[in-house]
């Protein structure tokens, strides 16, 4: 039975959709236990959610488990366009386009030194949306990138103080992008959709070492990811009326790097009720110089003109920090409650509508009730994501010289089970 189950769970994390809302590009939200304690959740005992978090703490589970989560994610933001001298020519929001981040884990201890654990949860997805006929959706209305990793995982135990874990990650990811695509001068106002998906294969590892009782480091390294990505271009109304007008369908074809990242924590606990976690976490965004998209026919029917769509990134690598903690009420049932602080990773030249995120602040409740069997866990959180200024680019079609986004929030909410054999 236990196998139908594992098998149940990973399929309903492959199939059903691994979105974040316009809030952000990374992923956090993998358990519910992990959105109350803002993500700092690394050494959480027999949690088998620890294979996201962190794959050498899955030693701390005893016997078999079985962990299904899902986080309803909903973005909410405003945005304001100007033209070259400052002046505000449009003012709107976003279309609210709530989503789901899924994920399911199985630990399985071998024997006393030896564990093997899989998890299905999303790293990376992303959803934005915005008016069509509004002047943003020359540069994006509708942008989403789904995404899951499956992560088999062997943990050891090497002695009371040292475990250490190494593991593969295969990632799937499905991008479509769309945008109004206006060329007065060719007499073009159409619609471009480019929609693909890619697997691609990375590695990660980590270690913990427990100073005492009540002290315990972690380190977490995830490699990155390079995707090339096959994609269908379709472009309506896009056919210069030099050349007839009409549409255009063909292939598209480009390469982003996902990635790699660090993660390091530090867990105290004060008693046998009360333990705090700490967490930094540092992501090389800079991988994410560029999103060059190339076609293998002209977007407006003419050879050599609009047959690519190059879009410089140049994003810097930041830092996320996260405090969680966790009390005891009684054997059965905790609380927990946390705080996490992104940085902003997108420069002001580098910035657009489809990830239109600034820096970040999460605050979030759980509670959790457990038996000697089961583990049922929910949270509330909320994401104050800040402002952005990104520029325009007038000369690649943009309809706009700068954008302001702003009043932007996520609401969180997060419900896990776990099941023990």
């Amino acid at each position: 039975m236990n196998k139908n189950f594992l098998a149940l769970g990973l399929a309903a994390a492959l199939l059903a959709p691994q979105v974040a809302g316009a809030e952000g590009f990374a992923i956090n939200e993998w358990s519910a236990e992990g959105v109350a304690m803002g993500g700092a959740r690394m050494f959480a005992e027999d949690d088998a959610a620890n294979v996201a978090y962190n794959p050498a703490s899955i030693t701390k589970v005893k016997g078999e488990a079985m962990k299904s989560s899902s986080t309803y994610l909903s973005p909410h933001g405003s945005y304001k366009l100007h033209d070259g001298d400052g002046k505000e020519i449009e003012a709107g929001k976003n279309v609210v386009h709530a989503g789901w981040a899924v994920g399911s884990y199985y630990v399985k201890q071998i024997n006393d030194k030896e564990w093997f654990g899989i998890g299905a949860f999303p790293r990376f997805a992303m959803v934005s949306e915005f008016e069509r006929e509004s002047k943003a959706s020359t540069n994006a209305f509708f942008s989403k990138l789904n995404g899951v990793s499956v992560t088999p995982t062997y943990a050891h135990k090497f002695d009371k103080k040292w475990s250490a874990a190494v593991g593969a990650e295969i990632n799937y990811v499905g991008l479509e992008l769309q945008k109004n695509l206006v060329l007065p001068a060719a007499g073009v106002n159409g619609t471009t959709q480019i929609e693909g998906e890619s697997y691609a294969l990375g590695w990660n590892a980590a270690a913990n070492y427990n100073f005492d009782d009540k002290n315990e480091i972690g380190v977490v390294y995830r490699s990155r990811i390079k995707h090339s990505l096959e994609a269908d271009l379709k472009g309506y109304g896009t056919k210069s009326l030099g050349v007839g007008g009409g549409d255009v369908f063909g292939n598209a074809y480009g390469v982003v790097t996902l990635p790699d990242s660090w993660d390091i924590g530090y867990n105290h606990k004060f008693d046998k009720k009360t333990r705090l976690e700490l967490k930094a976490t540092r992501t090389n965004w800079s991988t994410y110089d560029a999103l060059n998209v190339y076609f293998d026919k002209s977007l407006i029917g003419i050879p050599g003109k609009v047959d690519s769509s190059p879009s410089a990134k140049n994003w810097e690598s930041g830092w996320r920090y996260a405090i969680g903690l966790e009390h005891n009420l009684s054997d059965k049932y905790a609380v927990m409650a946390g705080f996490a602080f992104d940085e902003s990773s997108i420069p002001y030249e580098g910035g657009d509508f489809m990830v239109p995120t600034g820096l970040r602040r999460t605050y979030s409740i759980g509670a959790r009730y457990n038996d000697k069997k089961q583990t049922v866990a929910v949270a509330l959180g909320w994401m104050d994501v800040g402002t952005l200024d990104f520029a325009g680019h007038p000369e690649k079609g943009d309809a706009y010289s700068s954008a302001h986004a702003y009043d932007s929030f996520t609401k969180i909410a997060s419900i896990s089970y776990q099941r023990k054999f």
